[in-house]
């Protein structure tokens, strides 16, 4: 898969392989269908811990350190820019037709489309890059990673597009846990810092 970068994911479970199956049981919102919610950032991974820790009655947090393949132009969408060419060059092929130029204009457009396109919603061009169901989001999931796009990114801050993301993996092979840390938060769902101690499953 060529290079690697280091990525988290906070959760109030422990386990030794990340997998699909397990979706929804953390904070429960699954926004981009079946994938691997990361973060580029610790302290957010400890917020999303301590969201799922609350949600699912317990108190324990978890960060996940993991390495991942190193987003490239081919391999990923970001939700607030343009579709790079070869990924709709693979998608039309895929689905034996062209994209309208509105929906190419961001990932995030991109995706809702094809989402819809692929669960049967025929409606303006509009309406298909405007909103999208859990089953569309599932359905174009499973259709990127089948063309190779596995990453759907988007920024923390949409005012910061190049700073730190967020990112669903779609498919649960490619990623390796480095480590794994129990976490404290505060009141206000924060990392303290220097609370953190290794884990050894």
């Amino acid at each position: 898969m060529g290079k690697k970068e280091i990525f988290y994911h906070g959760t109030c479970r422990l386990f030794d392989k990340f997998s699909l199956s397990h979706l929804g049981e953390g904070e429960g919102k699954s926004k981009y269908g079946r994938a691997i919610y990361l973060t580029s950032s610790y302290a957010t991974a400890a917020l999303y811990a301590s969201k799922a820790a609350k949600a699912n009655g317990v108190d324990t947090c978890y960060v996940y350190t993991v390495e991942v393949p190193e987003l490239t132009e081919a391999n990923h969408l970001f939700s607030c820019k343009p579709v790079v060419p070869v990924v709709v060059e693979r998608a039309e092929a895929a689905i034996n037709e062209n994209v309208p130029d509105e929906a190419k204009v961001l990932g995030k457009y991109f995706r809702k489309y094809l989402g819809n396109l692929l669960t049967g919603q025929r409606r303006t061009v509009k309406q298909m890059i405007g909103k999208a169901d859990a089953v569309a989001e599932d359905a174009v999931a499973g259709f990127l990673n089948s063309i190779g796009v596995f990453y759907l990114a988007w920024p923390h801050a949409q005012t910061k597009p190049d700073g730190d993301t967020n990112r669903a993996l779609l498919n649960e092979a490619y990623i390796d846990i480095v480590k794994i840390e129990q976490v404290d938060v505060d009141a206000k769902n924060k990392l303290i810092n220097g609370s953190q101690r290794e884990v050894q499953l």
